[in-house]
């Protein structure tokens, strides 16, 4: 799709630091501007096509949370380096600025959707033009996040390669243990409720899934529960268990894991 931004501002190559690069636009489907950091490292300036991961943030959160709380620039660069990931843009959206947390979800009157799924690949493509839309996409998320990440996979398996959830809320009634809002207020359809509900309903080939939750988290019975179904339903998935709680220690641990689930899922889509 072309871009519905009637405005976008990239910040300055000269001022830019660790190949990070942030960008605002105005969006039409949330009807205000709304932020991205992207990782763009030089390896991946120099190709075209390049495969975009993005990575969503939880509640209480913005576009630098995973930067600046879990350095997941520096984690990606770290990995390319070793040669145990291809060259690749990641993108960190803003999940909108709703309330405590948007839920990555479709409301009456604002789409937080379709800002990540139709937005935030079109604005990574004019801020970094090695992002094509031939460029296969991943998409992972940490709480909330994960809620979404999880969710929009199922939704839209055709955008996704794979998608990761880590510590994921896993049914939308869990966001009122985080939130402030009420739950009736996110004005969200009844069939975006549920992870599960939303994979079991496509019928198109799914995206690669991986989940896990540390052991010491309050959502690893939603998880366990989750992957407890997606067993009986015969759904290919890769889950696991760590040893953490509900902490940014525990995502920036599991980070390089995800990574590298995407670099094979990515290798074997080709």
């Amino acid at each position: 799709m072309n871009a519905p931004f009637r405005t976008i501002r990239t910040s300055d190559p000269r001022f830019e630091t660790e190949d990070l690069r942030e960008v605002t636009v105005k969006s039409t489907l949330l009807g205000m501007r709304a932020d991205i950091t992207l990782h763009v490292p030089p390896a991946a300036r120099e190709r075209t096509d390049v495969p975009l991961v993005i990575l969503l943030h939880g509640v209480y959160g913005s576009h630098w949370a995973w930067p600046r709380m879990a350095g997941a620039h520096r984690v990606a660069a770290e990995l390319q380096q070793r040669g145990a990931l291809p060259p690749f843009v990641l993108a960190m959206p803003s999940d909108g600025l709703w309330g405590d947390g948007s839920g990555y979800l479709p409301h009456r009157t604002q789409d937080f959707e379709r800002w990540i799924v139709d937005e935030v690949p079109a604005a990574t493509r004019l801020a970094a033009p090695c992002v094509s839309e031939k460029s296969p996409c991943c998409i992972a998320g940490l709480s909330m996040g994960g809620f979404g990440a999880l969710r929009l996979a199922g939704k839209y398996p055709r955008r996704f390669v794979a998608a990761a959830g880590m510590s994921s809320i896993t049914q939308f009634q869990e966001m009122k243990e985080f939130v402030e809002e009420r739950l009736g207020s996110f004005t969200a359809l009844e069939e975006d409720w549920s992870v599960l509900d939303t994979i079991m309903r496509c019928r198109e080939p799914r995206p690669a899934l991986r989940i896990d939750c540390g052991t010491d988290d309050p959502l690893l019975a939603g998880n366990r529960a989750l992957h407890a179904m997606l067993l009986a339903a015969n759904i290919p998935h890769v889950y696991e268990e760590f040893a953490g709680g509900h902490t940014w220690d525990y995502w920036r641990a599991r980070l390089p894991e995800v990574l590298q689930f995407f670099a094979g899922a990515l290798k074997a889509a080709a």
